[in-house]
């Protein structure tokens, strides 16, 4: 790997990381060199995780309920008591609801908005401290927020809370990148289209619903582990040193 995009020496937490996107960040980051912490709900999931990453390089478990307040407040205190510094944050853990639109529940509402909005700026002001020891002027520490082309385009798929979270996810990150770029702290947003992970099996099972799915994408496919990985490793690496505020369409052309 040229050194231009290896993350030798450098420690990253990946949440939602135990699966679909994240996990595929997360093997890259292992295999660039990264100490890297997974974190997730599911304690075992995490541990298999780790287990099968710890196999490539350095990879932990440290498992989290990131819906809550306390969840969020107890992962940092956990990681505080282990690490220095972080280089690397990759705030991926998420979710969605689907419903029509005349029963959603609003508690399908709280709880997208909750996990991917509320959670996500609970999880950066909370390891702001770690993120700050970690920046300086030749190698910021990086913020990257998994946002999505849903956050652009108006294809709500009766998800009607998704989209408008991940928007606001979208903004939130413009409107920090340009706080924290004088802390040594970039911030960037990758906002993937169709890619395999547990939201989107259900089309990924069914080859009708694909066929249908990808004839919107004019690549005509979906995304590929390696060119989310990539992406996430130039964010992390030299690549991305100076870009901070940018919302990156992963997409195959969706959003076009």
């Amino acid at each position: 790997m040229h050194s231009y995009f290896s993350l030798q020496g450098r420690t990253a937490l990946v949440t939602g990381g135990t699966r679909g996107i994240g996990k595929m960040i997360a093997k890259a980051y292992v295999e660039a060199g990264a100490t890297v912490y997974v974190c997730a709900r599911d304690v075992e999931a995490c541990r298999q995780t780790a287990d099968e990453l710890g196999a490539l390089g350095r990879c932990h478990a440290v498992a989290a309920n990131l819906a809550t307040e306390e969840g969020v407040q107890q992962l940092a205190t956990r990681l505080g008591e282990q690490m220095t510094h972080l280089d690397i944050l990759v705030n991926n853990a998420g979710t969605t609801w689907g419903a029509p639109l005349e029963s959603y529940p609003i508690k399908g509402w709280e709880k997208v908005m909750q996990l991917n909005v509320t959670s996500v700026f609970n999880c950066i002001q909370q390891f702001l401290p770690l993120l700050r020891k970690a920046g300086s002027p030749a190698n910021p520490a990086r913020i990257i927020n998994i946002g999505s082309v849903a956050g652009i385009s108006s294809f709500g798929e009766q998800a009607y809370a998704y989209g408008p979270s991940k928007a606001a996810l979208h903004q939130l990150s413009r409107i920090l990148a340009r706080e924290l770029v004088s802390q040594h702290i970039n911030v960037n947003v990758i906002a993937p289209g169709r890619f395999p992970s547990k939201m989107t099996q259900h089309i990924g099972h069914d080859e009708q619903a694909l066929a249908q799915d990808t004839a919107l994408i004019p690549m005509k496919r979906w995304g590929r582990e390696e060119e989310m990985a990539a992406l996430a490793i130039s964010l992390a690496s030299t690549a991305g040193a100076y870009m901070t505020g940018n919302i990156i369409p992963l997409d195959g052309g969706f959003s076009l």
